[in-house]
């Protein structure tokens, strides 16, 4: 089965539709519907084709995470699932396909849950507070997309959108609809600029579970344990309590 170059190389994903198809904006939704990714009409996959296709998923977002895009190959993320090289181009049609495919099966789930959290019909703190449990316990049990994301941020280069800014515009979207939704805020946004606090949030988070076992081992815990993340959270909830006091009593 023939394979695209840029399997073999380093080159960077190109724009693709968010969503796990890693379709191609100037290509035909026909072009994958046959290797079951996205299109019009996509082939319905056996009950062990899915497995296998989730097999490679996680098998990729480790290797991904631990390796970024340039440094794994497919035959990589084949080895660690234990199929041939050849058997994941079936399912993906290249490696921008798969880490596509990668970034919105992480971010999804994420994306789901955040939704159904800033839905609730609550108070502005209550659901901002529930949004952020919602984070910090999805990193927690999903390190790799915590490693993914620091990754993504030091390669990505200036040449244009990555991968995951196209899978982060959601994100934005549904911060910005908070905002929107809540008149007081607005007005006394001067208080607190949302961008940071976001920021400041994820960016904790992020740095906890993602990086400072590794850049501090001489603190010698595991931020996974469950007893470590609850402190975490604890602490990511008094920073937000402190923000949305502050910007609320104005």
């Amino acid at each position: 089965m023939a394979t695209s170059s840029m399997q073999l190389s380093g080159e960077r994903p190109r724009e693709t539709q968010p969503g796990g198809g890693g379709l191609a904006r100037s290509e035909s939704p026909a072009a994958t519907t046959e290797r079951g990714t996205t299109g019009p009409a996509p082939r319905v996959l056996t009950p062990r084709a899915r497995r296998t296709r989730a097999h490679i998923l996680r098998a990729a977002e480790e290797l991904f995470a631990e390796r970024g895009f340039r440094g794994t190959r497919l035959a990589d993320v084949a080895a660690a699932v234990g199929i041939r090289r050849a058997s994941i181009v079936y399912y993906f049609r290249d490696k921008p396909a798969l880490y596509d495919a990668v970034l919105a099966d992480a971010l999804g789930g994420l994306l789901a849950r955040l939704e159904a959290a800033v839905a609730r019909a609550e108070p502005l703190r209550d659901r901002v507070e529930a949004a952020v449990s919602v984070w910090v316990d999805y990193v927690g049990a999903r390190p790799t997309l915590a490693r993914l994301l620091l990754r993504e941020a030091v390669e990505a280069g200036p040449e244009g959108a990555s991968a995951l800014a196209l899978h982060l515009r959601p994100f934005v979207r549904l911060v910005q609809r908070l905002i929107d939704a809540d008149p007081p805020l607005l007005h006394r946004k001067s208080a607190i600029d949302p961008a940071h606090a976001a920021a400041a949030i994820a960016g904790a988070t992020l740095f906890f579970v993602g990086a400072m076992a590794r850049l501090v081992p001489q603190l010698g815990f595991d931020p996974l344990a469950p007893e470590h993340l609850e402190s975490h959270r604890h602490e990511v909830l008094r920073i937000v309590d402190r923000l949305l006091g502050q910007d609320l009593s104005h």
